[in-house]
């Protein structure tokens, strides 16, 4: 059975709830209803129920399909007064800025983090995200729009607090970039 036909067997209650958290935005909350659901159907003699892999198949086509009417969730505010706020809200003053690449179901993001020294430890400043990686094959990137803020936020943030801003990979994503520690 494909994506399609699975999501017509599901009974109509659980669409409507799947439709309703991709509305919203869901879809982790999406992906967990339809998996329950389809866990509920009896069993074909030839045909095995989806798995989680084939679950977020059909989240994703309800995405597309409701592309023009899911709410958009808020972006936290990324300019520097209020990270800068941010990190003067910790213990003591930060080390470095660093910008890290990190994927999920969606695509590629940066995330935005204040490293300190004493205590160790590192704070979440902003996550920069531009899109899902659709746009790879729309030929929309790159340049990496998130990676181009990041050095623009990074780079104002280290400027203010006078300590180094390390970006490993800001041409391309990549999670397994040296980190600012490493190249001390």
């Amino acid at each position: 059975m494909t994506a399609d036909t699975w999501w017509d067997a599901l009974p109509e209650s659980a669409r409507e709830r799947v439709d309703g958290f991709v509305l919203n935005d869901g879809r982790l909350h999406a992906v967990r209803e339809v998996l329950e659901a389809v866990q509920a159907l009896p069993e074909g003699p030839r045909t095995p129920r989806p798995g989680l892999h084939g679950c977020q198949e059909m989240v994703t086509a309800r995405y597309q399909a409701l592309a023009d009417r899911i709410a958009p969730r808020p972006v936290p505010p990324r300019d520097t007064e209020t990270l800068a706020a941010r990190i003067g809200q910790q213990s003591g003053r930060p080390a470095a800025l660093e910008a890290l690449w990190d994927g999920d179901t969606d695509g590629w993001m940066v995330d935005l983090v204040a490293v300190f020294d004493a205590p160790r430890s590192e704070v979440g400043l902003a996550t920069i995200r531009h899109g899902s990686d659709l746009r790879l094959f729309d030929g929309q990137v790159p340049p990496w729009p998130e990676a181009q803020e990041a050095i623009r936020i990074g780079t104002a943030l280290a400027e203010r607090f006078d300590v180094p801003f390390h970006f490993a990979s800001p041409d391309e994503p990549d999670d397994q970039a040296i980190r600012w520690r490493a190249t001390l």
